[in-house]
């Protein structure tokens, strides 16, 4: 079974039709190698179905993040960038001085996010999220 494959098995077992227009942009999200924007989704679906439209683009984003195939984070430059959740969570430390990104291994959050559930018995979705601050580098280069 293809990817293509197995992600549509995962969209129908949830209730959710598989459309053209969704399968494209599940292809584009799932094929980004990383992380990508609704606005570069939609030019790269328009390459092959020029009728796509925004809207289009954020509701099936909308139902990718429900089933958990795929990821919201907000990097810190204003427009949400989604991922594909692969087996392996993880999260990211971003400078906002220099935007370097540096990957963040979920044991980290993991703790986070059993201290929450034991001590406020809300259980956090934290499947992928950025942590915004000032990388080593440049805190180093701000005390000289």
């Amino acid at each position: 079974m293809s990817c293509e494959q197995a992600t549509a098995q995962t969209l129908r077992d949830s209730g959710h039709r598989l459309t053209p227009q969704r399968l494209m942009i599940l292809t584009a999200v799932r094929h980004a190698g990383g992380h990508i924007s609704a606005t570069d989704i939609l030019a790269q679906v328009k390459e092959s179905y020029p009728f796509v439209d925004a809207s289009t683009v954020y509701r099936t984003l909308a139902v990718l993040k429900d089933v958990r195939l795929v990821s919201e984070t907000n990097m810190g430059g204003g427009e949400s960038r989604y991922e594909w959740i692969e087996t392996v969570r993880h999260h990211h430390l971003v400078c906002r001085l220099c935007d370097r990104v540096t990957q963040l291994d979920h044991r980290y959050v993991g703790d986070l996010g059993a201290g929450v559930l034991n001590d406020y018995g809300f259980e956090p979705d934290l499947d992928h999220f950025a942590i915004l601050g000032v990388c080593a580098d440049c805190r180093a280069d701000s005390e000289k």
